[in-house]
């Protein structure tokens, strides 16, 4: 038996464009909120950023749209339609529509609060002052930069168009990196930026997260995981923003008043990658150490290998790594091994004997046992808590 046609559905259109991890997250809280509160009619296409108008939307007949708007004509023409919408990229272009979006003062802040937490006290920023999100990010790192009395170097304002050519943007950055005091951090305004100044410093042999530090914004996991050493970065709340952003179209499609002022989202925290991983070292030796232990942890070092290499004596290397680290020998090695244990639980579906072989333990009991020692449950557990892979 055919099930009865529904009456009264709101027809919504979704100008989102399909390209970006962060747009996808969104159009999955839309998804959330119209399965808890619909049905809806959506109508959603694949969408870059640069897509031009639709063509039916001068003369489309729905209830309510919600965009990311890249282009004044776009906005004029979804103002035109009269129709209820929200505005979900930038309040630049926002029009009439309500904005919903991020908020980009906590971003600015959470980056400098997690360089501040590893030592770094020399700060330079990256960006495109295009868009007033960058704007913001930026103005509030300086802020909380400069409250804690130190200074921060910015890159001099450079244009799109500039930065369409790879080669002169990374002769500049170049430039600019080389006169930075090291070891610095560096906030990239966005991931795109922060691959920009990852690239620079591979090709000018600059050590990453040693000399320099970078964090990037939106967390898109393709270009984090590709640059070298992977990006960290700040994780929006794409869902979020989708899910209110859907909510508020609902309220306007019935007749409700939209807020007096954007409604901004906080970010879910920053995703620690290489780039930013590691803290501020001042004792010659342990930042050598730090960079071996790093580099070959999982390859089985062992202290006494470390201290070969390094020509010193346990007990010395045990005590200046203690006063600068808080760490024993042991105990960083350990850490560099489990952070690796749980990228490969979260992101892979090797077994544990496959994980315990790739991260210098001698044998996947002895895994599974300092696992449970450290992290309170095994490593199954763990990754099924992580929504890792599994076989």
């Amino acid at each position: 038996m055919s099930r009865p046609l529904l009456q009264n559905v709101p027809r919504v259109a979704l100008l989102i464009e399909t390209t970006r991890t962060y747009a996808r997250e969104i159009l999955g809280g839309v998804s959330r909120y119209v399965a808890a509160h619909g049905p809806w009619s959506t109508f959603i296409e694949l969408r870059s950023l640069d897509s031009a108008p639709p063509p039916w939307l001068s003369t489309w007949d729905g209830d309510g749209l919600i965009t990311r708007t890249f282009t004044r004509e776009m906005s004029e023409l979804i103002d035109a339609t009269g129709l209820p919408a929200v505005e979900i990229r930038s309040s630049r272009d926002q029009g009439r529509r309500p904005f919903i979006g991020m908020d980009n003062a906590r971003i600015g802040q959470a980056v400098a609060r997690h360089f501040h937490e590893r030592g770094y006290r020399s700060f330079g920023v990256y960006s495109l002052r295009s868009e007033p999100f960058f704007e913001e990010r930026v103005r509030n790192f300086i802020g909380a930069v400069e409250g804690a009395g130190c200074s921060c170097s910015e890159l001099p304002e450079t244009s799109s168009e500039h930065t369409a050519d790879w080669e002169g943007s990374q002769r500049q950055l170049k430039a600019w990196l080389g006169g930075l005091p090291k070891p610095v951090a560096i906030f990239a305004a966005n991931d795109q930026l922060g691959v920009r100044l990852l690239d620079v410093c591979q090709r000018s042999g600059i050590a990453v997260p040693e000399e320099v530090a970078v964090v990037g914004a939106e967390n898109e996991e393709t270009l984090c995981q590709f640059s070298n050493p992977p990006l960290t970065s700040v994780q929006f709340d794409g869902e979020g923003v989708g899910y209110a952003a859907a909510a508020l179209l609902d309220r306007l499609m019935r007749g409700g008043e939209a807020p007096d002022r954007p409604v901004l989202i906080a970010p879910k925290g920053i995703v620690i990658r290489r780039s930013s991983d590691e803290f501020v070292i001042n004792d010659a030796l342990v930042a050598t150490a730090a960079r071996i232990i790093r580099e070959e942890a999982a390859d089985g070092l062992g202290v006494a290998d470390l201290c070969r290499r390094l020509h010193v004596s346990r007990t010395t290397l045990d005590r200046r790594m203690k006063a600068a680290l808080q760490r024993s020998p042991k105990e960083e090695i350990n850490r560099v091994r489990f952070r690796e244990v749980e990228r490969l639980l979260r992101e892979t579906d090797l077994t544990i004997e496959g994980i315990a072989a790739q991260t210098g333990f001698i044998h996947s009991h002895y895994l599974q046992a300092a696992f449970k020692l450290s992290h309170g449950c095994t490593p199954g557990a763990w990754r099924r808590q992580a929504g890792g892979r599994s076989r």
